[in-house]
């Protein structure tokens, strides 16, 4: 009996240390699906400021001075300075609309809520920001 008693002892914290063993290792994936969201959000992020930062540089290019000579009847010349203003190009607006409009659809679609806003948002912008940039190559011919 007391040899039953010992089996029984062996058996219970085997399966105790097992359990852990998935215990732990559950934990672990947890963990690496977290930082696999991250580092997505992490990608997402870079590619925005990439893409705020190129908005700036062509603003910048936009506001150069451009200057005008006229002539008056009396002679002399007078000088005005005019800026043209310019917004966010279709490539830029595409990429942000489809980032926000592909998050959301994949939050919405996805069990996974997070990892599928991230996809849905990455997929979105690479759409339009494609999207985009055919609408600024034809603007690009019209003029």
């Amino acid at each position: 009996m007391k040899g039953l008693y010992i089996l029984l002892t062996v058996i219970f914290l085997t399966s105790c240390q097992q359990q852990n063993k998935e215990d732990i290792n559950k934990a672990k994936q947890a963990s690496i699906d977290s930082m696999k969201v991250e580092i997505n959000k992490q990608r997402v992020i870079d590619s925005m400021k990439t893409e705020m930062a190129k908005l700036n540089e062509e603003k910048i290019e936009a506001q150069k001075e451009k200057v005008v000579v006229v002539h008056q009847q009396d002679g002399t010349a007078a000088t005005t300075t005019t800026t043209k203003k310019k917004g966010w190009s279709a490539t830029a607006k595409g990429a942000v609309i489809g980032a926000g409009v592909g998050a959301a659809t994949g939050a919405i679609v996805s069990k996974k809520k997070g990892e599928g806003a991230i996809i849905g948002g990455l997929a979105g912008a690479a759409v339009g920001t494609g999207t985009g940039a055919v609408i600024d190559s034809k603007n690009t011919q019209k003029e």
